[in-house]
């Protein structure tokens, strides 16, 4: 009888190649960035470029966007919500502020819209000094919308 050799299993001569490793997460959050950052920034360049992108059409840095604004402002200004609690007492106290604050900027700019400016001050003065919206404040408020009007 024979004696049996114990079998050994054929080694490769050569190892099996190793897979490349997959493309890290970070690189590819990176790259992911970099394409948003670009397309932003051209979407945002393009809405600017196709607006005029001369910052007057949102009440802009101009003594004309200031006083737009300032009666933007007054239209959206509700007296009577004034000494209201909560959201509504908040969006009248700022609206009336920036009415001034605004009219003020305009009429700082060009001196024809004076006239706004006074009226909104002087409405505001008033209420500072009676904490009310009285007939006087009420006839202020109102000439400054009417000049409003006219712009």
């Amino acid at each position: 009888m024979q004696s049996q050799q114990p079998h050994s299993p054929d080694v490769p001569a050569t190892p099996p190649a190793v897979p490349p490793p997959p493309r890290s997460r970070t690189a590819t959050v990176v790259v992911s960035l970099v394409a948003g950052l670009v397309l932003g920034a051209a979407g945002v360049g393009a809405g600017w470029a196709l607006s005029g992108g001369d910052g007057d059409s949102a009440g802009g840095p101009t003594p004309a966007g200031d006083a737009r604004a300032a009666c933007q402002a007054l239209d959206g200004f509700d007296e009577s919500k004034y000494a209201a609690k909560g959201p509504e007492g908040e969006i009248a106290l700022n609206r009336y502020a920036a009415a001034g604050a605004f009219s003020a900027s305009a009429a700082a700019g060009d001196a024809s819209y004076e006239p706004l400016a006074q009226a909104v001050r002087r409405s505001q003065d008033r209420h500072n000094r009676v904490f009310d919206f009285d007939a006087k404040v009420k006839q202020d408020l109102d000439e400054a919308r009417r000049i409003c009007g006219t712009l």
